[in-house]
């Protein structure tokens, strides 16, 4: 077998590569022929060509001072914090012919906040000729002028508002409001609102907008049993655009039963409810209406939509509340959740010294009451009821012989008429109207509001669903500074009793700034 021999390989010699250099039409530079950009050098074309020309290095900015929202052209306004994502780009979108270059970097420079200026530093990049890309940076100068936007502008002028909420609930108190009033300011559902006003019977809400109406009233649906009609008004009508503008109307109806009330069911309804006593008390109203058979502890829950097919007043509210005192108690071991069945005999306080008389019942209070203690309670025998539900019950052969002589309600503990509390709730800013409040009426709320934080400090399952503050201690310390003495919140309590409910300390938030509401303590 053949085999070739290597041919040597001749090496080929590197002939110099020369470029063709020309001389630069600006300042005479040697530079390449080949790869030059208009006869330039790289020097010379920064310094002759401008790629941010066409755009301008000045423009304006307008603000609200009122909601420190930013116009957007042609006529949306956007909330954007200083220094901001959402500012940086507004002002990138009032740049004319921006769009036409890439833009690389973009920054805020630090300037004075009261100096009405906000500068931007850009950083563009464009081919300034085929084969040659230029980057460049400049400053533009923001003015910053003040416009007031039409949100604010309509708050500032009377009959202004698209929608408006009214809440009614016709009761002889206004526990049920003040507990509403701290669901909202808990969820924050009046942020939208540009004015409440208080009315005789509740309390309206009113809005800018539809939507924000439409909002709140599915609030207050999903916290408690409400009942909701919608109205519209035609304000004006365009008869060339067929444009129409309206006014909204929501009318928000709470049912008129309020917890601790003693209710009276119609025996239907009673049999339907899981069977049952008619003669029931209201222990909590959340979505829908619970309720508790003091005899046997049996509990019933009324849907929103069962109680408004057949509606029913309630037969006696915490305002026919009597005091009663325990004489004798005797637990029967039936345990419910919270509730313990006892057989407790009791008298009334306005009878003890004057006769002997004693009433027995069975009530859900075992685990808290103990004799010699003072409890509330609805005093049935001798008390006629306008009410044809009860009516129909003492004509029942079945249910007649159930009635007791007294229901107990819940345990009276004896308190200081101004106690000082370590703890306080925010207050919604309503409006009162033109006219002011009765001296009486003026005393019945204040009554209304203390019954109310004293069901808050007995009732923690109702304090769960608030939102509570520690009290100031501003004052305090200025007493101590120019030497008052006061006394502290645990030694007002010992000289109420050690059975007086308490709230602890962990219960409590911290206060702090930015709320829109009232203070009240």
């Amino acid at each position: 077998m053949e085999i070739d021999t290597p041919i040597p390989l001749v090496h080929r010699t590197q002939i110099p590569h020369t470029s063709a250099t020309i001389l630069c039409c600006n300042c005479g530079a040697e530079i390449d022929g080949t790869t030059s950009a208009g006869a330039l050098c790289n020097d010379c074309v920064k310094v002759t060509v401008d790629i941010s020309e066409g755009i301008q290095r000045e423009a304006t900015l307008h603000t609200c001072r009122d909601c420190e929202r930013w116009l957007q052209p042609p006529h949306q306004w956007m909330t954007a914090a200083p220094e901001s994502r959402e500012l940086l780009a507004l002002c990138l979108r009032k740049l004319r012919a921006l769009s036409k270059v890439r833009i690389i970097d973009a920054s805020f420079i630090w300037t004075e906040p009261h100096s009405k200026r906000i500068k931007v530093k850009i950083t563009l990049q464009q081919e300034a000729f085929e084969g040659t890309i230029l980057q460049q940076t400049f400053e533009v100068e923001y003015v910053v002028a003040s416009q007031q936007c039409p949100d604010c502008a309509k708050s500032f002028t009377a009959n202004t508002w698209r929608a408006v909420v009214q809440v009614r609930q016709k009761v002889p108190h206004k526990r049920t409001f003040l507990y509403l009033e701290q669901l909202i300011l808990k969820h924050s559902a009046h942020k939208d609102t540009i004015n409440i006003k208080e009315t005789k019977d509740g309390l309206d809400f009113f809005y800018s907008q539809r939507n924000h109406a439409e909002k709140f009233v599915d609030f207050l649906t999903s916290v408690a049993p409400v009942r909701t009609k919608k109205s519209q008004e035609l304000i004006s009508m365009d008869i060339h655009t067929s444009s129409k503008s309206y006014k909204f109307t929501f009318s928000v109806e709470l049912v008129p039963i309020c917890k601790d009330d003693l209710v009276c069911l119609p025996i239907k309804l009673a049999k339907q409810a899981g069977n049952i006593a008619p003669l029931t008390l209201c222990y909590r109203v959340g979505t829908s209406i619970n309720l508790l058979d003091p005899n046997t502890l049996q509990t019933s829950d009324i849907s929103t939509p069962i109680y408004w097919r057949s509606p029913f007043s309630g037969l006696a509210d915490v305002r026919e509340l009597v005091e009663f005192v325990v004489m004798d108690i005797e637990p029967t071991g039936v345990q419910k959740g919270r509730f313990f069945l006892a057989e407790a005999t009791v008298a009334r306080a306005s009878d003890l010294g004057t006769n002997e008389n004693t009433y027995f019942t069975r009530t859900h209070l075992g685990g808290i009451l103990h004799p010699g203690d003072s409890v509330m309670g609805y005093h049935l025998t001798g008390t006629n009821f306008n009410n044809p539900q009860f009516e129909a019950l003492e004509e029942s052969n079945a249910h007649a012989s159930t009635i007791p002589d007294v229901i107990l309600v819940k345990k009276h503990y004896e308190r200081k008429k101004k106690k000082s509390r370590n703890w306080r709730l925010k207050r919604m800013n309503k409006d009162e109207g033109e006219m002011l409040p009765r001296k009486q009426d003026q005393a019945r709320t204040d009554e209304d509001y203390e019954q109310f934080l004293r069901d808050v400090e007995e009732d923690q399952e109702l304090r769960s669903t608030m939102a509570l503050y520690k009290a100031e201690q501003a004052k305090k310390e200025k007493d101590r500074m120019e030497g008052v003495e006061t006394a502290s919140t645990a030694e007002t309590e010992e000289t109420e009793g050690d059975d007086v409910p308490k709230i602890d300390m962990e219960e409590l938030l911290d206060e702090f700034e930015g709320l829109d509401v009232e203070d009240d303590q």
